[in-house]
């Protein structure tokens, strides 16, 4: 079994989890780097993966995303270099997630100009086996895949009591079918990431019009086509207006909302190590920044 991690989403979630008065010797917070390997001992330890790859965000705020919609994810830029707004005590130790990473062995995979998500989605559809994507983040519930398959664990709840996500989840929770919910997403909009989504369009109407017509593609082509009384395929007066009125939306957002699945990664060996890659480094990042507990914890689960 291949698990993918969403590592942004799982070292928000350990920086935020952790007290940031868990520091290295010298005083510098570490509680996201700490938190984070003890997040993936838990994970090896309770699903035993065979592949295990760290996906990251080469680039958090995809120019092509951006082109499509302006607001993409414009309210996190940070006003004095564009960057994404990130906590001081957050930003130096991304560098250190990364170094240990690497030193223990676990594929760390980033591409320019795209997200960990879409990592994710690519090396999803490239899977020729079961697939566990490890995400804090409801947009990759849209690869959720039963034949595949292809679950989603969501970490809402927190990593030792994991929601397991899989097409009858997706269905339940939001009355739409199991693969539908990237144009679900679409339509009633994600505030959080800038997608204004179909004004007067919230997600009870969002998931009728998905359950009714099983896809946004069959919605716009229900909107193009003459209306009939009575039809089966017509739309509703009401919605019909609004999907009218946000068509210019409609036809770009898909590019923004739908994870990349032919990004250029890289062949890697995504094989779980089984010890460390680089022992010596690994000893000296440990030291420096007093890592001796979680990453013993992290190494015996590996072993």
């Amino acid at each position: 079994m291949l698990m993918l991690l969403d590592t942004p989403s799982l070292y928000f979630r350990a920086f935020y989890g952790v007290p940031e008065s868990v520091t290295a010797p010298d005083g510098m917070p570490v509680n996201a780097v700490r938190g984070l390997i003890d997040m993936i001992a838990t994970l090896v330890r309770d699903h035993s993966p065979t592949r295990l790859a760290a996906c990251m965000d080469a680039d958090w705020r995809p120019a092509f995303r951006v082109a499509a919609i302006p607001s993409y994810k414009a309210h996190r830029v940070a006003t004095d270099d564009g960057a994404e707004t990130v906590p001081d005590a957050l930003t130096p130790q991304v560098p250190v997630i990364e170094q240990v990473l690497d030193a223990v062995g676990i594929a760390r995979v980033g591409v320019p100009g795209y997200e960990a998500d879409d990592v994710i989605g690519t090396l999803t559809a490239r899977a020729s086996g079961a697939v566990d994507i490890v995400t804090g983040d409801r947009d990759l519930f849209q690869l959720v895949d039963d034949a595949k398959p292809c679950r989603a664990l969501y970490t809402v709840r927190g990593i030792r009591n994991l929601q397991v996500v899989d097409e009858a989840f997706v269905g339940q929770k939001y009355g739409i079918p199991g693969r539908a919910y990237a144009d679900f997403a679409t339509l009633r909009g994600d505030p959080s990431d800038g997608l204004p989504g179909v004004a007067g369009i919230g997600d009870k109407t969002a998931a009728a019009l998905i359950t009714r017509f099983g896809s946004l593609a069959a919605l716009l082509a229900a909107l193009d086509a003459p209306t009939t009384a009575g039809a089966a395929d017509t739309l509703p007066r009401g919605a019909r207006g609004k999907l009218a009125a946000a068509r210019d939306y409609l036809e770009v957002a898909p590019v923004v909302v739908r994870v990349a699945q032919d990004v250029p990664v890289p062949e890697l060996d995504l094989t779980r190590p089984a010890k460390p890659r680089d022992p010596e480094r690994l000893v000296a990042l440990s030291q420096r920044y007093g890592l001796d507990s979680p990453l013993n914890r992290l190494l015996a689960v590996l072993s």
